[in-house]
Formats: structure tokens, sequence, C-alpha cells
């Protein structure tokens, strides 16, 4: 029994050692195929700065990841400060490489045109994740591109996270939102309060009074969408219609409040 515990023992410091030289060997290589994979999904180039991939540990983690599209469609950069992906331990994302959870910080995207997201679909399956968390990021839409009919709009999220999700666009992630802290610009120095969790949206500023609007919200299902176009439609009508409702909401709390 002493010699099979020091075999296996042996056996398991090998394969812990192989993992840490595979991680070591194989980190350009994966860095590289998810860059390709997520400048496929967007039509863009993509390029990573520096990278570790921690097979014994679990986790893949990319700095200064950008994507960039850019031609008479239209413009979308994408730019990532960090991004850390928590993978199965001891090299069993080798089997399993889908994101247990990815952590994405100080992330900047502008997009000028939502025919960007009409493009033909990527060769590839889109990345995926089971939960997403975000920290730090701002989302630039000119007119065309999401609400045309509300203009240019600026999303600055505090803090947001999210469920399952698969990242058709980089927007895929409200689909599967659980919370989030975040302000919304308008035209016309218009900035909203905008808070969401256990399937209540909260809502105030200039347009509605210091007190926050709360109004219980359905979102679109993910799957009703098969391509980055439908996502961005589906987003823009769901944004259309809560807009709706809060105004409509504000005005018969206004009136409870006055009789």
């Amino acid at each position: 029994m002493k010699r099979v515990a020091i075999a296996v023992a042996g056996l398991i410091a090998a394969w812990l050692i192989a993992m840490v030289i595979f991680g070591a060997m194989r980190g350009d290589a994966a860095a590289e195929r998810i860059a390709h994979q997520l400048g496929e999904s967007l039509h863009a180039d993509a390029t990573v700065g520096a990278h570790d991939l921690a097979l014994v540990r679990g986790r893949f983690a990319m700095e200064q990841l950008h994507l960039l599209h850019d031609d008479a469609v239209g413009r979308l950069e994408v730019a990532v400060g960090q991004v850390d992906c928590d993978l199965l331990p001891l090299g069993l994302a080798l089997v399993d490489g889908e994101c247990r959870e990815l952590a994405v910080h100080d992330m900047t995207m502008s997009v000028s045109s939502g025919a960007l997201f009409a493009l033909r679909p990527p060769k590839q399956a889109p990345p995926r994740a089971q939960r997403v968390v975000i920290d730090h990021a701002r989302l630039d839409f000119a007119p065309s591109a999401f609400l045309p009919s509300l203009g240019r709009i600026s999303i600055e999220i505090d803090h947001a996270e999210a469920g399952p999700t698969v990242f058709r666009t980089p927007l895929s992630f409200l689909f599967a939102l659980r919370s989030l802290t975040a302000r919304l610009e308008l035209p016309a120095g218009i900035t909203l309060r905008l808070g969401y969790g256990h399937g209540v949206l909260s809502v105030a500023g200039s347009l509605f009074g210091s007190t926050p609007v709360a109004l219980p919200v359905q979102l679109p299902v993910a799957a009703a969408a098969h391509s980055g176009k439908e996502e961005v439609d589906a987003l823009g009508e769901f944004g259309k219609r809560v807009a709706e409702e809060l105004v409509e909401k504000r005005a018969n709390d206004w009136i409870h409040q006055k009789l």
C-alpha cells in the first residue's frame, strides 16, 4: 500500500508539473485562439497584450484586449483593460474550456451603426460563460446604432453581474442580467441613475425626480435571438417598452401623490 501511495503521489506530482509547463507553453496559443474567436464573432481585428494560462489553478487572464471593426458599414471598437476567466482546475480545462466566471474590468465600447451586427454569422461558436461580472465599463452608441429615435446614448456601468451568457455581441450579458448599477447619459445633458436586481429596474434623475421609480421588468429571452442583429433588435425593443412603462409609472405615481 505504501508503494501504491508513493506511486500515486508521484503521478499526481508529475501531472501537476506537466500542467504548469504545458500552461506556460500554451499561453500564447490560447490567447491567439480567444482573440481570433472574439474577433470573428464581431468581424473585427483583435489583439491581446499580456496573458497568463494557469491550468493547475484553473485561470486564464488577459490584459489590453482590443477589437476593432472599421469600414464602410461602420465602426465598432472594444477595449478591455483586464479579462479573467475561471476554468476547471487541475488541467481539466483541456477537456472543458468554458469560463465558469468571466470577469471584465475597465471596458470601453463605441458603436457607430447597428448594421455592424447584421454581418454574416461567424464560423466558430461564440464564446460562453456561466457567470459574468463587469466592473467599470462605458458603452457609447451613435444615434443610428441602438435607438435611432432617442439619439446618441452612453451607459456607464459601475458594476454588473449576469448568469449564463453566449457572447454573440458585447451586449449579450444583458439577457442574463442579475444585478446592475449604472448611469445612462442621453442627449440634452440628461443623466439617469439605473439599478437592477431581483427583476426590478429602478431609475432616478432629472426626468424622474430624486426618488427612484421602481418597475418590475421581464428581460428578453436570449434563446429567441439567433444572431447578433436579432439580439440588438430585441434589446432596442425592450428599451423602448421599458421607457414607455417608466414614464407611465412616474405619471401614475405623481397623480396618486396629488390626490
